[in-house]
């Protein structure tokens, strides 16, 4: 089946980009009255202003709102999932790989759940943050399509240029919000990113109708649940808990920082290093570990298990008093509910195909100073699967702005690649090449 997007692989945008860039430069720069930022049209105007009052960053990359856990658990609980093959059949029939196009689902947030579409093109969008889990609201990212659509809760073309972020301007989109069709809530938005075509007066369209088509199908299986439901049924109420979330943040420092939030209230508590590494290796061995394997991790000495006890009472005694649902649980030892890491934050963007969000969430190594054997084999793990990741599968920018980093300034592998990757005439070639000399001298 052929794309809906071929036909309109001819349309361009409807204004120079060369003239909207230097339209954003100069809104960037506060003259608001240049000629060319009145000739923006005005839906980009008045989101670059909101961007700018938000004090939106024009490079930043946008954050990881959702941890692994918490993304998948919205895929499987957001009114939107059941909708999800309907959304991909009628935005990416044929060959999903080889579409052209990238097709994005999020939440009343702004937050991305599903990213499906184009191989290569997710690998490039991959690294300014279009992954699930990255919040792409307007107060995150500045003006974008999905972002730009639910602020405005109606459909939102954004070509090129007209991003406020500048790491996004390459690009084009087109974005619908989509409602519950009896309460009219907003229930998250459908968004397609891509080349020029992205934008076309045919990509709206296709949006829009996908977004009343996927209404449709919510009102149709909700009439169905009741038919079928015996009027004598009487639903049992869910049980509700207080839902506590809790990251562990471990990279580039000694003594770990565990931030805590419930009730809507963030907590942040320093924790020694031997606390950060007893959690730690409690992270890594979700499913639970016995004192003399525990023992080993941290001490690296199994039958030091009466020093393991008595730290892990301190350790419950901490936590008790600011997070209670994280106290270690004996027989075997492991944490009682989920607890994020930064590092693992890391490795989930990696995973996703955002490497220069990750390269830019990894503040250093993981408790460098620690020599607890279970903390050093997962501190070489993380800096392998970055180092791996963005030699083979990131942009050249992300590959020089690794080789800047303390990771890999020292790594003449890192360093060859760059310039065989540079065009031939780079300012930059000079100093990879001093670099490398210099690396291979003191071999």
């Amino acid at each position: 089946m052929s794309s809906p997007w071929s036909a309109a692989m001819r349309i361009g945008p409807n204004a120079s980009r060369l003239l909207i860039e230097r339209a954003h430069e100069e809104f960037v720069r506060g003259n608001d009255h240049d000629a060319r930022v009145g000739d923006i049209r005005g839906v980009v105007r008045e989101s670059w202003m909101r961007s700018r009052e938000g004090l939106v960053g024009v490079d930043a990359l946008p954050p990881l709102a959702l941890s692994t856990e918490e993304l998948e658990r919205l895929r499987t609980e957001h009114p939107l999932a059941a909708t999800i093959e309907m959304i991909r059949t009628l935005l990416i029939p044929g060959d999903a790989a080889d579409s052209g196009v990238i097709v994005a689902v999020g939440d009343a947030a702004g937050r991305l759940l599903w990213v499906e579409g184009d191989r290569d093109l997710r690998t490039l969008t991959g690294d300014m943050g279009f992954v699930p889990g990255a919040d792409w609201s307007e107060r995150a990212v500045g003006t974008a399509a999905p972002g730009t659509a639910l602020a405005l809760d109606r459909s939102v073309q954004i070509r090129g240029a007209e991003h406020f972020n500048r790491l996004v301007q390459p690009w084009s989109c087109t974005a619908a919000p989509v409602h519950d069709p009896e309460t009219r809530r907003l229930l998250g938005v459908i968004d397609v990113t891509g080349g020029d075509p992205a934008a076309s007066a045919q990509a709206q369209l296709l949006v829009d109708a996908t977004a009343r088509a996927v209404e449709g199908e919510l009102l149709l299986a909700r009439m169905k649940q009741r038919a079928e439901s015996s009027p004598r049924r009487v639903p049992r109420a869910p049980d509700v808990a207080t839902r506590v979330d809790a990251t562990l943040r471990v990279l580039g420092r000694d003594r770990a920082l565990l931030e805590v939030l419930a009730d809507g209230r963030t907590t942040v508590t320093e924790i020694s290093t031997r606390h950060a590494e007893l959690l730690l290796c409690l992270v890594t061995h979700r499913e639970g570990v016995s004192a003399e394997h525990l023992a080993e991790l941290v001490y690296g000495d199994a039958t030091s298990t009466t020093t393991l006890r008595a730290e892990i009472v301190r350790l419950r005694k901490i936590l008790g008093s600011v997070a209670p649902s994280l106290v270690p649980e004996s027989r075997p030892y492991r944490l009682p509910q989920a607890l994020e890491t930064d590092a693992h934050q890391v490795l989930s963007l990696i995973d996703r195909g955002a490497h220069r969000v990750a390269l830019a969430a990894y503040r250093g190594e993981v408790l460098p100073d620690s020599d607890a054997p279970g903390v050093e084999e997962f501190r070489q793990s993380v800096r392998e699967i970055l180092r791996e990741a963005i030699m083979t599968e990131a942009g050249l920018d992300v590959l020089l702005a690794f080789a800047e980093t303390a990771a890999g300034a020292e790594d003449a592998e890192v360093l060859r690649l760059c310039l065989s990757l540079l065009p031939a005439r780079s300012p930059k070639r000079a100093g990879l090449v001093a670099r490398i000399e210099r690396l291979d001298t003191a071999i």
